[in-house]
């Protein structure tokens, strides 16, 4: 595997899976019973946009880039950057959060985190990064096999009722990717039925996706819906449109808490003709 996600952080895509990961934490967060995040293809957990993997593609400039030079005039997003804030203050003026980063920075003293990553590498950044953070786990593994091997999620004497499994993988073979995700989720959803899932999906090709969709319905999750970000018109077979969420099981309210950040984004990365999407897929009964 090839995949450097330091070309592409704090893109358009990174935007809408951390804003949607940020409204997850909050809402799991919201009830005093600890809660477990298993994230299974981590990266190194901490980038940063002034290095020559993200200079040599720019892509940051179209995301966080745009929406720090808006700052206070986009509302329904001040959570996501008062956290990028935050990392920035830790890390420096350049830094930008991976999904590890900021879900410890999300999650409480009683959470707990798994973190895999299979880039020897990726893993060895991410390891230092949270070498201090008793409440993170690095492990330098294949993401889909650590999903049967860590849950259901037990440390200790802790069973963890809550949580959220974060699948993020890098979509080089698209369609095979897919088929491992599904897979994945299916023998997840058999381990820990209760949690919440959430699998980020690139859109270039529209019909492509159909199948995928239709697949994800079959799912053995109580309700399932997707939120989706265009930046560019869904007609470009050259180039990713947008990006997705695929959640299952989703916390209460957090459809509603997306509509309101969904129509944001599209104001303030979007070029004529983005658009945004929330459907249900399955409604819980």
């Amino acid at each position: 595997m090839n995949y450097r996600h330091a070309f592409h952080a704090g893109n358009h895509a990174d935007v809408l899976k951390h804003v949607a990961l940020l409204a997850i934490c909050d809402a799991l967060t919201a009830k005093p019973a600890p809660v477990f995040v298993l994230d299974s293809h981590a990266g190194r957990g901490l980038y940063r946009l002034d290095d020559d993997a993200a200079r040599r593609t720019g892509e940051a400039a179209g995301g966080i880039g745009r929406l720090i030079e808006l700052g206070r005039q986009c509302p329904p997003l001040e959570r996501y950057l008062r956290a990028v804030q935050a990392c920035r203050m830790a890390h420096g003026s350049h830094a930008y959060p991976g999904s590890p980063w900021l879900l410890a920075h999300a999650l409480r003293e009683q959470d707990r985190i798994a973190a895999c990553e299979l880039q020897a590498e990726e893993a060895a950044a991410l390891r230092q990064t949270f070498a201090g953070d008793h409440r993170v786990a690095v492990h330098a593994r294949d993401g889909y096999a650590a999903l049967k091997a860590l849950l259901p999620p037990r440390i200790g004497d802790t069973r963890f009722g809550r949580g959220l499994v974060l699948i993020d993988p890098p979509y080089e073979a698209q369609l095979e990717e897919f088929d491992h995700a599904l897979a994945a989720l299916r023998s997840a959803l058999e381990r820990w039925p209760q949690a919440t899932y959430a699998l980020w999906y690139p859109i270039k090709r529209r019909r492509s996706l159909q199948p995928f969709l239709r697949r994800a319905t079959n799912l053995p999750a109580r309700s399932t819906f997707v939120a989706e970000l265009m930046v560019h018109p869904d007609d470009s077979p050259l180039r990713m449109n947008g990006s997705g969420m695929l959640l299952l099981n989703p916390p209460w309210r957090l459809d509603i808490a997306l509509k309101t950040t969904l129509p944001a984004l599209v104001a303030a990365l979007g070029e004529p003709g983005a658009s945004w999407r929330l459907d249900w897929l399955k409604a819980a009964a």
